[in-house]
C-alpha cells in the first residue's frame, strides 16, 4: 500500500509539473507574440522623392 501511495504521489507531482510547464510555455509564447506585434507594423512614411520616383516609373511603364 505504501508503494502505491508513493507511486501515486510521483504521478501527481509529474502531472502538476507538466501542467505548470505548459502554462508557462503558453504564457511566454503569448508574451513573445505581443512583443513582436509592433515590429511587424509598417510605419514608414513615403518621402516626396520616393513618391515622385514611383509616379515617374508608372508613367514610363504606361508609355512603353
Amino acid at each position: 500500500m505504501e508503494t502505491f501511495l508513493g507511486f501515486a504521489a510521483v504521478v501527481m507531482a509529474s502531472l502538476v509539473a507538466l501542467l505548470g510547464a505548459l502554462a508557462l510555455q503558453a504564457l511566454l509564447l503569448r508574451g513573445i507574440f505581443a512583443l513582436m506585434a509592433p515590429a511587424t507594423a509598417d510605419r514608414r512614411v513615403a518621402s516626396s522623392i520616393e513618391h515622385g520616383t514611383r509616379m515617374a516609373a508608372r508613367a514610363f511603364a504606361k508609355a512603353r
